[in-house]
């Protein structure tokens, strides 16, 4: 399938060229990177065309977060390009790109045996599990720390390489070759990249290959511009800052999703589910879809049942007229659910997942205690799920949005009796995800339907379907109990950190890694530990003594991962917590947090910038200030936030006027990009925390539609100012860093509003 370089490309080519593996890569990997006539593939990584377009392959998700614009301006940089000369396709599925960061994270997911029985075995597992299994998922903000080391090896290797092509040329050495702005320079002479590339792909590499001494990121753009003046003597000022890649075609409307793809042939299909994974579909009316105009064929299984047509209306129109009925084993019900939770929260199973200091043993008393509770939220991104299928000559064509293609693809294939090698899926960037594009039952559906049909396909979920079928962020109720110091500072010398909820991850991993049903994969997970359920909940203060459990329960209902996941309850029962505290002991919540930060002058320095940016008042009565931080990783590599939010109650009811954020995410691979992240994870978080309440009745959700979910709309969202703070740490993601930490503060300004400590997620739940 032959597409422009310029465009994203739709393909898992397997093709020639030279392939320079990273040092974790095995060394047996077919270059997935297919060059067209007139290309030369350098690595799994680039390729450079003889009219000096840079092609970058991207084996992450494009889902808003501007990856297809970081991981080439991560080669841009190290190699040298004009970035108006880098193009980007999706790289194929294939173990050239393994993200080990999250493969990793996640062992206790996909091997819940071996995990953490060393840090040499878990490093040698990972590899030998994201090789193997082509695991490129894209989660949890790990693809720069995946990704951007194996970026650079790849860009220098390739700018060695071109230097030695020139160097050869001009008979001079290599070393002396400036290479900037896709040019190669030795004294008076210079040829682009275009000219090099051909002959530059006859040398051997460099081993190791000589990296820049400045990283990329924003502290290289002066490096960059500097490059090309000594060189030609002009810098042009309009390549420089690095601008999103697909900005132009999101805003013309050209950017190609997967409802954009067209085939010949190809109808439309719809969907109608049963209010759980538990229900059947017991009848429906066939002969009454036979009036519907374009109406092609009908396709049911055992929990849903597909119209497909020639429009996508007709289709839907279909299955009303058919009218099917659905019987539900043990329909969910809020209340229900509540009372699970609530059992097992003061006495049920419990497991110790995180003691520091001197644990339980320097816990003798509580003398102060509250309780959180956060209700499951759903990720409703923009786009529902949507796949397009061909399916002849026993093989399958996919074209989807999937952050993890290659479970995806399996799923598909297991569906309809192929081998895996006979499913191709061509990645399609996302319109919004959240983690929801982590599931796959679309490519199940659409890949049954396919074959079914015999011929091309597209299936598209109504906003009902999507949310009667999405996992929401688990549910989880929290009690937390402090052992005040007694030098009457109110400092914390002792906290136990109890928390109640399903283990989410667990029942996750074994959906995605072992294409377990969602009953199955509860029964799997029951009552067992689950490490990523406390991510979060071991705050970044020094406190001396502290234990956190978690107990996990049954709630009968499917969950799965939200943006933000368990840091999203976790930073707001410590953050409500600490504030309560201090308020408790007559202490100013920011001087007191930075009082328990000794351990992390990174997270103090925050806090105090947040502070200044919103000429912060104390949070005193009726200012409507309040304050919040937090920090997702550990105390090198981790991403940290400080928040300060203003929300007021008037006659329209509560409204956040203004955030004020200080963030340190390490170097800062592109500001613009950053703060975008921040910004839309905070409106992100104003709907959490403001949003309307999910409850449950026979199994269904009690909202629809995306206008039932109390999102804030453009005129409610408040003024946003974000600072960035200078550090050389290692980039950390900010995508989930303003979702987590705005409801707890948005919280502590309403206390500090209105009087009212309102402790459940929306806080708005039961009204103020």
């Amino acid at each position: 399938m032959q597409v422009s370089r310029r465009g994203f490309a739709a393909g898992a080519a397997i093709g020639g060229g030279l392939i320079v593996a990273w040092w974790l890569f095995p060394r047996n990997h077919p270059n997935p990177l297919e060059p067209a006539e007139g290309e030369h593939a350098f690595d799994a990584w680039l390729k450079i065309a003889e009219d000096g377009v840079v092609t970058v392959a991207v084996p992450q998700l494009e889902m808003g977060q501007g990856i297809t614009t970081l991981l080439p301006q991560i080669i841009a940089q190290e190699l040298g390009a004009d970035w108006r000369q880098i193009a980007v396709e999706p790289a194929a599925i294939s173990g050239a790109y393994p993200n080990l960061a999250l493969a990793k994270r996640w062992q206790s997911l996909w091997d819940p045996y071996t995990s953490g029985l060393s840090e040499i075995s878990d490093d040698y597992l990972a590899h030998r599990f994201a090789t193997g299994e082509r695991f490129t998922a894209t989660a949890d903000g790990t693809s720069i720390a995946a990704y951007e080391g194996a970026c650079r090896h790849a860009a220098a290797v390739a700018r060695v390489l071109l230097a030695k092509e020139a160097a050869s040329q001009w008979d001079g050495a290599w070393e002396d070759c400036k290479v900037a702005r896709g040019v190669v320079t030795l004294g008076e002479n210079s040829a682009t990249f275009g000219d090099l590339a051909k002959g530059a792909t006859r040398w051997a590499p460099p081993d190791p290959a000589p990296l820049r001494a400045q990283p990329p990121g924003e502290a290289a753009r002066e490096q960059d511009t500097q490059e090309p003046e000594e060189a030609q003597g002009k810098v042009d000022e309009t390549t420089f800052p690095f601008p999103r890649i697909d900005l132009p075609s999101k805003v013309d409307g050209t950017f190609q999703f997967a409802g954009d793809v067209r085939l010949a042939g190809m109808v439309y299909a719809s969907v109608r589910h049963g209010p759980n994974d538990g229900s059947t579909l017991e009848d429906f009316d066939a002969a009454a879809a036979a009036s519907v105009t374009g109406l092609v064929g009908v396709v049911k299984s055992k929990r849903w049942l597909a119209a497909a047509a020639e429009t996508w209306w007709s289709a839907e129109r279909a299955l009303d007229a058919m009218n099917p009925e659905f019987t539900t084993a043990s329909p969910v019900d809020s209340g229900d659910m509540v009372g699970r939770i609530d059992t097992v929260l003061t006495g049920g199973l419990s497991y110790i997942m995180a003691e520091t200091g001197f644990g339980a043993e320097g816990i003798e008393r509580f003398d102060f205690a509250r309780k959180y509770e956060v209700d499951p939220a759903f990720a409703a991104p923009l786009e529902t799920a949507t796949a397009t299928a061909r399916f002849y000559d026993g093989r399958l064509d996919l074209w989807m949005a999937s952050q993890a293609p290659e479970q995806a693809r399996k799923a598909a294939a297991s569906a309809i009796g192929l081998n895996v090698e006979d499913v191709a899926l061509y990645p399609m960037p996302a319109g919004g995800s959240f983690d929801a594009r982590l599931e796959h039952d679309h490519a199940i559906e659409i890949a049954l339907i396919a074959y079914e049909l015999e011929r091309p396909v597209q299936v598209s979920w109504s906003r009902r379907e999507e949310l009667i079928r999405a996992r929401p962020r688990c549910p989880a109720y929290m009690l937390l109990g402090a052992q005040i110091s007694q030098d009457g500072e109110g400092a914390l010398d002792g906290l136990r950190f109890r928390i109640a909820g399903p283990p989410a991850n667990l029942e996750f991993g074994r959906r995605l890694f072992d294409d377990l049903t969602t009953t199955a994969a509860i029964e799997a997970s029951k009552d067992k530990r689950d490490p990523l359920a406390i991510e979060g909940a071991v705050p970044p203060y020094a406190i001396p003594s502290l234990i956190v459990e978690h107990a996990p329960v049954d709630i009968g209902l499917p969950v799965g991962r939200v943006r933000g996941n368990s840091h999203t309850y976790t930073c707001f029962a410590m953050e409500s917590f600490i504030d309560e505290v201090a308020r408790a002991n007559d202490r100013e919540p920011m001087s007191y947090r930075i009082g328990l930060l000794s351990n992390d002058i990174r997270m103090a320095n925050c806090l105090q910038r947040a502070a200044q940016i919103a000429e912060w008042d104390g949070g005193v009565d009726q200012s409507g200030q309040g304050l919040a931080c937090h920090r997702i990783g550990d105390a090198t590599t981790g991403a940290r936030i400080a928040c300060v939010a203003t929300a007021l109650q008037g006659e329209g009811g509560v409204r956040v006027t203004k955030i004020s954020a200080a963030v340190d995410i390490g170097r800062v691979i592109n500001a613009d990009i950053a703060r975008q992240q921040i910004e839309g994870g905070l409106v992100f978080g104003i709907a959490t925390a403001l949003g309307s309440a999910w409850r449950y009745r026979d199994g269904l959700p009690s909202a629809l539609d995306l206008s039932a979910l109390g999102l804030p709309i453009l005129e409610e969202c408040p003024e946003i100012v974000v600072g960035f703070m200078p550090s050389e740490a290692p980039p950390a993601d900010p995508g989930e860093l303003g979702a987590v930490v705005a409801p707890p503060a948005i919280a502590n300004a309403l206390f500090s509003a209105t009087g009212l400590r309102l402790r459940r997620l929306p806080l708005l739940s039961d009204g103020i």
